[in-house]
């Protein structure tokens, strides 16, 4: 267990004896963890990992203790060959990969007594997904859940957050040898809800995951996925679809690391945001290991913004140990409407505001398209037409 140092305060000049300077972190990977709460101080605000979020809409989950039973009802929708159990601290594999690298994950690592595990046994390829239906009922809720793919295991896992709470949530996914994964998060909640959720996942020897995020509802969502290609020839693909209205903040920060030889990975996460104060945020972290040789990586973070008073940050990092790789890139773009687009449709006889619809319709299908889960695609694209719909009456 690695603790946490704290920063100084910042704004004071004079003399700095060298031996106690702090040293910032200066990289994703370099970040510090621990399962204990009081390992972190509160966030203020000028830390890297936390400068872009709203912390006081946040305060809830700040708080080491223990919320009421019920807040959150949750529905297990799985086929037979599931398996399923309660992880207590020490109970394998709760925590083989997960480790807490902020506060709220921290409190729902200590707060959840017994966590839920799913498990796909080895060479079990599911029919159909496994959907995990999580309604908030209002207050605070603490969540640590356990997906694992045994080898060669073939599988989706959707879970599903509707209602509203204040909920902080750990995610701990471990794809085996061999095994082909899918985890869609989707994040429908009430307006007044507010969400931190931590996924962390491993990705072993000619494994594969496949982990999407979609943010649609909420009032401050904050979904941070972490993805390790431990074994040769794993594969990642990082997805992420959101929409952002008036006063909504969605977040995540994303991180891939090319651990194993042979990786390849691929992150596209796309926006689209409209309101006054409708903000997302996306940081993209890729580090390529010294012995990753033979990668192949890819991020990129494409945001579209509809109307005035909308704002989109967006940052994009890589970071390279070997020179042997096959490839490695990354990209950000903010911006409007495509005029050329809209010229072009409109050019044709379609009216504008229908123009717009299939132009912002277009830009997102993508993500619904390369996620491949079919259950969810009408769902999604009827969703950002009733998000584009009331961001038009409005």
């Amino acid at each position: 267990m690695t603790s946490v140092t704290q920063a100084p305060a910042t704004g004071e000049k004079g003399h700095i004896d060298p031996a106690a300077a702090f040293v910032p972190v200066q990289t994703r990977s370099e970040r510090p963890s621990s399962y204990d709460p009081a390992d972190f101080g509160a966030p203020t605000g000028r830390e890297v990992n936390w400068k872009h979020t709203p912390i006081d809409r946040l305060a809830p989950l700040l708080v080491d203790e223990p919320g009421p039973t019920g807040v959150v009802s949750v529905e297990v929708s799985a086929p037979a060959e599931v398996e399923q159990a309660r992880l207590r601290v020490g109970d394998a594999p709760r925590g083989e990969v997960f480790r807490p690298e902020d506060l709220p994950s921290a409190i729902a690592w200590s707060q959840e007594h017994e966590a839920p595990l799913l498990r796909i046994p080895a060479g079990v390829e599911l029919s159909e997904p496994v959907v995990v239906s999580l309604r908030g009922n209002g207050g605070l809720a603490h969540a640590h859940v356990v997906i694992e793919a045994m080898p060669n295991a073939r599988g989706t896992v959707i879970l599903r957050h509707e209602g509203t709470a204040a909920h902080a949530q750990n995610v701990e996914i471990i794809a085996r040898d061999g095994s082909a994964l899918t985890v869609v998060s989707l994040q429908r909640w009430d307006d007044d809800a507010v969400h931190a959720a931590a996924h962390q996942a491993r990705v072993h020897r000619d494994a594969s995951l496949t982990h999407v995020v979609v943010s649609l509802g909420g009032a401050v969502v904050r979904v941070n996925p972490s993805l390790e290609l431990a074994g040769s020839g794993a594969e990642g693909r990082m997805y992420g679809l959101s929409f952002a209205d008036a006063g909504q903040h969605l977040e995540s920060q994303v991180y891939l690391h090319h651990k194993g030889p042979q990786t390849v990975g691929d992150v596209l996460y796309k926006g689209a945001l409209q309101g006054e104060s409708a903000h997302s945020v996306w940081i993209g972290d890729v580090l390529i290991g010294p012995d990753a040789v033979g990668t192949d990586s890819y991020e990129a973070n494409r945001n579209l913004v509809l109307t005035d008073g909308a704002r989109a940050d967006s940052i994009p990092n890589l970071e390279i140990e070997t020179g042997d790789i096959r490839g490695a890139g990354h990209a950000s773009a903010t911006g409007r409407f495509d005029d050329q687009q809209l010229f072009y449709l409109q050019a044709r006889g379609i009216p504008e505001a229908e123009a717009r619809r299939l132009v912002v319709l277009g830009f997102l299908a993508e993500i619904v398209q390369k996620m491949g889960v079919d259950e969810l695609a009408d769902e999604l694209l009827e969703a950002i037409e009733a998000e584009l719909a009331a961001g038009a009456g409005a």
